[in-house]
């Protein structure tokens, strides 16, 4: 029995070491069939780069394929001078765009935002025009107007519970009303030096609206993302209810953020007064379109709870990309809206099938 046994021991051994042996062989000539599959080949190259594709914010893409399409178009598109104007003739825009993309942030809407941009220029100057106020004085009222319409915004829609869309469909017939009211229509020239220096000084070949739009979107998004406070508008905006219950006191960050709009409206409106050394009571007025153009090509969900400033950035130099490439383009200025117009219905459809294929994964 037991040399049976041994016998039977010796066979297994042997062919332990046998099997060993030829698994050996096998992972030396390349033939483990559990190693090969590991190699990387033509499909895992192209796997990746699909995925640092669809990693790619949506928008950032569509930036890079109209300015890929212009540079062909047009020979001065890719100019360092045409791409720096872009960015300062915009500069008013993209800074209003920062207060609108906020109040949508929390679920609102701001339709008051060009309004309050004639409004505040317009006191400022007809404070320095027919008051003889230090200039700079005139400048910090008319901020102060800014605040003072966002805040009426902020009340109407919180403590009035009137619709976002309706309260401040009201206050930007308002303001511009007021805005006209002031100088009867007429508009105001000659500002100081310091003051035109906003839009005509440069540094390092930019000019200074350059550095100013985007200081405001570096200081918004560092809000948001590292802020309990700027944290707050996604909790608010996603379900108030649910923010409200949590502790959160949403009618405060309401007010406070139609507030800040309502200050960025102004300050984007001593941009454009600085660039025509003029205000005109109607300034502003025509860019509500483009304002919420930027938000909404950048991603931001008029539902409220998501967006972010990069996005918005992002959708600002689309919309400055097709103005000026259709400009460069001889493009009727009657059809610009137009193509606007489709870019957008473009964004909203691709941000929606983006959002499916996240909740489909």
């Amino acid at each position: 029995m037991s040399t049976n046994q041994a016998a039977s021991s010796g066979g297994n051994t042997t062919r332990s070491i046998d099997m060993t042996q030829s698994t050996e062989n096998g992972t030396e000539n390349g033939t483990d069939t559990v190693a090969g599959p590991a190699k990387p080949g033509g499909h895992g190259a192209r796997a990746s780069a699909l995925a640092i594709f669809r990693a790619l914010p949506g928008p950032l893409v569509g930036l890079v394929v109209v300015m890929i399409v212009l540079s062909f178009l047009s020979p001065y598109f890719l100019t360092r001078q045409n791409l720096t104007n872009i960015v300062s003739q915009n500069a008013d825009i993209g800074i209003m765009a920062v207060g609108a993309a906020l109040v949508i942030l929390i679920g609102g809407i701001d339709l008051s935002v060009g309004s309050t941009l004639a409004l505040s220029l317009m006191t400022s100057a007809w404070l320095y025009r027919s008051h003889d106020l230090p200039f700079t004085l005139c400048v910090l009222a008319g901020l102060l107007v800014g605040a003072l319409v966002g805040l009426v915004n902020g009340v109407l829609s919180t403590y009035g519970r009137i619709q976002p869309f309706v309260a401040t469909l009201a206050t930007m017939s308002a303001a511009a009303g007021l805005a006209l009211y002031l100088t009867d229509g007429n508009p105001i020239n000659g500002f100081p030096n310091w003051y035109l220096a906003i839009t005509s000084k440069e540094i390092l070949s930019i000019p200074l609206d350059v550095f100013l739009l985007v200081a405001s979107y570096v200081i918004a998004a560092f809000w948001l993302r590292y802020r309990p406070s700027g944290r707050a508008l996604y909790a608010v905006g996603g379900n108030a209810e649910v923010a409200r219950l949590s502790g959160l006191n949403v009618t405060r960050i309401k007010i406070g953020v139609y507030v800040v709009a309502g200050v960025l409206a102004a300050l984007a409106g001593s941009v454009v007064g600085s660039r025509l050394d003029s205000a005109q009571p109607t300034a502003g007025t025509g860019d509500l379109l483009n304002v919420i153009a930027v938000v909404v090509i950048g991603g931001a969900s008029l539902s409220g709870g998501s967006g972010s400033m990069l996005n918005t950035f992002i959708g600002l130099l689309i919309i400055g990309v097709l103005n000026n490439g259709m400009s460069l383009l001889n493009v009727s200025p009657n059809l610009q809206p137009v193509v606007i117009g489709i870019a957008i219905i473009i964004a909203v459809l691709t941000d929606r099938a983006s959002r499916a294929r996240e909740a489909a994964h």
